[in-house]
């Protein structure tokens, strides 16, 4: 039986994993700590802006499992926030121990606590991954997901210090970069000031710490808008956000939480003094990252060279998916580039050759244009997402977003890869 071998069980992982399994391979999945889906697990936006597009494609396509989960997981569903129309917010306190289950049912091998720190090589090929402990496994055919973050010295360096996030790399150890040490040169995502990387783009809050005015209009509406004057507006911190598409003024001028069970605070860090001087936050405190007063943590350092089906350049069984495949942002587009990967490691199983999505497809167009993209020096310093900022931009330009549901589904048949994901190939 073929062996596909997962490295790194945040969202891309979990979906490579579903659609490798559909496809017919064994699969292996190591996650580094003791929960499947990394940041995730403080996420929880789905099906905003053209996310919305992304998400109905990749279920037309035969990748609807995962999506079937966050929508039944939603606690608030077609809400709008300042730049974002139609939202899903999944429940973040819920969610991990949902797909953890579903990926054992599917007959996944989910192994946590396994820290990928090494690769043994014949020639272009990787033999197997070799973990903290010294023990190795063995594979046909593997696939990065490990992320773009860590260790935290990455923080010190790029950042305002180790803020303890959800990665939590001091406990269970720093992500490894497989592709590196495969021998490729990763890509550093970098700044508009010319640093490298880029600061996560919010924080949460415990809702418990909120007054009951603002917990409830949470748990009712699923969004509250509250300004902070303006001795606190700092539009400079805009710049350095991940999430481009939260770079807006309104997020500057206002206090932006949304309802994923935590109190998802739409800043990278904002000081807790100041925080607590706002009417109804007067008791506030942070969740994750515990340092939210002063930093977040760091991501966009280590991002694989790939082709458009996925495959790390030169290696001849190494994928890649999520974070590691480009300057990505999201959920959605971590499912969409690990769900891809995970159906092409079959095909080369198979020794078909893999595919590429077509760029009449959001999906595909998504993949192709943030890898052309990393050729210019102003596409490194871009992230590249369906929710909004310069992509989501261009998908109306192109004509590529649509909550039609029905038109997209026509959209993915005219392409001829209706229930591609569905395919059983081994």
């Amino acid at each position: 039986m073929y062996r596909l071998v997962i490295i790194g069980g945040g969202w891309a992982g979990c979906a490579a994993a579903v659609a490798a399994r559909k496809a017919g391979a064994e699969v292996t999945l190591l996650e580094r700590t003791d929960m499947l889906l990394g940041l995730g697990n403080v996420g929880g936006i789905m099906r905003n802006n053209g996310r919305f597009t992304a998400a109905e494609e990749n279920i037309a396509l035969g990748a609807s499992e995962l999506f079937a989960i966050t929508d039944k997981l939603s606690r608030h569903v077609n809400i709008d926030f300042p730049g974002h129309k139609h939202a899903s917010l999944y429940d973040v306190t819920k969610i991990e121990a949902h797909i953890r289950r579903f990926l054992t049912e599917m007959g996944v091998e989910v192994r946590l606590l396994s820290r990928a720190v090494d690769v043994t090589m014949d020639g272009k090929a990787l033999q197997a991954v070799v973990l903290a402990d010294g023990s190795a496994v063995e594979g046909d055919m593997f696939l990065e997901s490990t992320g773009s973050s860590g260790p935290m010295g990455n923080c010190l360096a790029y950042g305002n210090g180790c803020c303890m996030c959800i990665l939590r790399c001091p406990a269970f150890g720093p992500r490894v970069s497989i592709s590196q040490k495969a021998g490729k040169t990763d890509i550093m995502g970098r700044r508009r000031d010319g640093s490298f990387g880029a600061f996560s783009g919010s924080c949460k809050l415990e809702k418990g710490s909120l007054s009951q005015e603002i917990r409830d209009l949470l748990d009712e509406q699923g969004v509250a808008v509250i300004p902070v004057g303006q001795e606190n507006v700092n539009k400079s911190k805009l710049d350095i956000k991940v999430c481009q598409q939260y770079a807006l003024n309104e997020y500057a001028e206002n206090i932006i939480l949304l309802d994923t069970g935590h109190a998802k605070l739409m800043t990278p860090f904002f000081p807790l003094d100041k925080l607590r001087a706002i009417k109804g936050l007067e008791n506030a405190r942070y969740v994750d990252p515990y340092a939210g007063s002063k930093g977040n943590s760091i991501r966009y350092l280590s991002i694989a060279p790939r082709d458009n089906a996925m495959q790390v350049e030169d290696i001849e069984n190494l994928f890649c998916a999520g974070e590691k495949s480009g300057l990505f942002i999201g959920h959605t587009e971590a499912i969409t580039t690990g769900s891809l990967a995970g159906h092409n490691s079959c095909r080369r199983l198979k020794g078909l050759e893999p595919l590429e999505l077509p760029t009449s497809l959001a999906t595909g167009d998504l993949i192709a244009f943030a890898n052309d993209c990393l050729s210019t020096e102003e596409g490194m310093m871009t992230r590249y997402t369906f929710a909004g900022a310069d992509y989501f931009r261009r998908m109306q330009d192109r004509g590529l977003y649509s909550t039609d549901c029905r038109e997209i589904k026509n959209r993915v048949k005219k392409a001829d890869l209706d229930g591609l994901y569905s395919q059983e190939l081994i």
